[in-house]
């Protein structure tokens, strides 16, 4: 009995494909271990917790390193993610000649609402596979972040993080490879990212 496979697409054949115009111009695509995916449409409070932690993000890097929002990293042939935002180290052609690869990244973060499964399951063992150092969820279901660190590899083959912290909308945390920087996630978070909405001032 004969098995058929699916296709993997590399990096080439994917850029190709968009160059063809296989994927509409407003299509949010991103390469993931050879299979296409397609992104969920931002929620409101996904917008508002990614506007404002880039605003928050660049007060306190500022040009220490390169900030990066929804844009390619490289992770292998066969993977090209697009996180909602990386730190990276600063380099002279500001990436002009190859995205950013897994040891440029000092800092890597997804915003999940709806989606919190695909980016706490998929992209976390994809990230750590790579060796992406740390990795953060703002968690928009449970309101809260999660920090993973310390990438390693199961015996069972499988990969993960050693370490993880989980903080509070209340609290603050320390940027990696930054200690003097620290972000204060009541600036970050929405003020009620439950049913989708955010809270109302009261009268």
């Amino acid at each position: 009995m004969s098995l058929t496979t699916a296709k993997r697409f590399t990096i080439a054949e994917y850029h190709r494909m968009a160059e063809l115009g296989f994927f509409k111009e407003d299509d949010r695509v991103e390469l993931i271990k050879g299979e296409i995916f397609y992104m969920a449409v931002k929620g409101t409070p996904h917008s508002v917790c990614e506007t404002r932690l880039e605003r928050e993000l660049y007060k306190l890097v500022g040009d220490r390193a390169t900030l990066r929002g929804q844009q390619p990293i490289t992770l292998s042939n066969y993977s090209e993610p697009e996180p909602d935002r990386v730190i990276a180290k600063n380099r002279d052609d500001d990436y002009l000649t190859n995205h950013p690869s897994p040891s440029d990244v000092l800092l890597l973060i997804e915003i999940a609402d709806s989606f919190f499964k695909y980016d706490q399951e998929v992209k976390l063992l994809l990230y750590a596979e790579a060796n992406i150092s740390n990795y953060w969820i703002f968690n928009l279901v449970d309101n809260s972040l999660g920090c993973y660190s310390e990438p390693y590899q199961y015996l069972q083959g499988k990969f993960g993080y050693r370490r993880k912290l989980i903080y509070l909308p209340n609290e603050s945390v320390n940027l990696p490879y930054f200690p003097d920087l620290v972000l204060d996630l009541s600036k970050v978070f929405p003020g009620d990212v439950r049913g989708d909405r955010l809270s109302k001032p009261s009268t």
